[in-house]
């Protein structure tokens, strides 16, 4: 039976060399499908936070009602989510489904919806505003080709040399967001700037470079984002992700289509990019409040 303490999913230690065993395949088994190295962490890190809860036991042998009293528990725990239950509902079913080859099993846990909320846009003056809030040449081109093209902090991270075309004027990137290549418009703008911080840093490899000639961390990125808004006084909640959803919704408001933005956005559906229309300005500066014909 499934411990009445849950472990935390970031302290969830292998308790034995059957479990040990157990998540070296289970990771095997993802690498070999080519999940991504996000998606293989977190599926390893919930699996993980399921085995601790059985720490005697062989996982073939625990059943599906053992497994319904772990998930009951979880739910009614403070560590709950709905983004949590479904990773957790999920990883558990890799493992039986995938990797010992059983019958698809359905547990008759409601799956959690995810509340539905809307992306934190900045406007173009707060855009403006945190770009010039950096007097650092690097960080400046990083937080420009983020709004320039919509990128991911992945994507950004993950930029080589060689992706940047100035010939066509577009950039390449490369298995991004479900393993699939897309290119982007290079800005004109940002091709000066790249230029500039190219003959200053000469990067080898990767567009961006820690001082080994490493690939730059997304957490550096992050840092970046978060001292710049600062500096730029913007109060406004939302990291360097909200510089793509601003790209988006910046475009919609001057007319680009959104299948061109779904394209630009790597979005497999066009109902994930029409979340941008209930952010949008556009529509509802067209509206007049019944307040002001009184």
């Amino acid at each position: 039976m499934a411990n009445s303490v849950l472990p935390s999913k970031s302290k969830s230690p292998v308790s034995n060399s059957t479990h040990f065993s157990a998540v070296k395949a289970y990771v095997a088994l993802l690498q070999l499908k080519n999940y991504s190295e996000a998606t293989i962490s977190n599926y390893r890190n919930w699996f993980t936070v399921f085995l601790s809860c059985f720490p005697d036991r062989k996982p073939s042998t625990i059943t599906k009602k053992e497994i319904m009293d772990f998930l009951i528990s979880y739910r009614h725990s403070e560590k709950w989510s709905a983004t949590s239950q479904n990773q957790l509902i999920n990883a558990i079913k890799f493992f039986y489904e995938k990797l010992l080859n059983r019958p698809a099993e359905v547990y008759e846990l409601p799956r959690a919806q995810k509340p539905q909320q809307l992306p934190t846009v900045f406007s173009e003056s707060e855009i403006l505003a945190i770009i010039k809030a950096s007097h650092n040449l690097k960080h400046k081109t990083i937080l420009c080709l983020a709004y320039a093209g919509g990128l991911r902090i992945s994507e950004i991270a993950g930029l080589k040399i060689k992706d940047v075309d100035s010939q066509r004027m577009v950039l390449t990137l490369r298995q991004a967001k479900g393993k699939k290549d897309r290119q982007v418009m290079l800005s004109e703008k940002l091709l000066v700037m790249l230029r500039a911080y190219y003959k200053k840093y000469r990067p080898q490899k990767w567009m961006f470079e820690g001082y080994g000639g490493e690939q730059y961390s997304v957490r550096s990125i992050s840092k970046i984002m978060e001292k710049c808004k600062q500096k730029a006084g913007v109060k406004k909640k939302g990291g360097i992700h909200a510089i793509r959803h601003s790209f988006a919704t910046h475009l919609f408001e001057g007319g680009t289509d959104l299948i061109s933005i779904k394209q630009l956005l790597g979005h497999n559906s066009l109902r994930t990019t029409m979340i941008y229309t209930h952010v949008s300005k556009k529509h509802l500066s067209k509206i007049q409040s019944p307040l002001d014909k009184l």
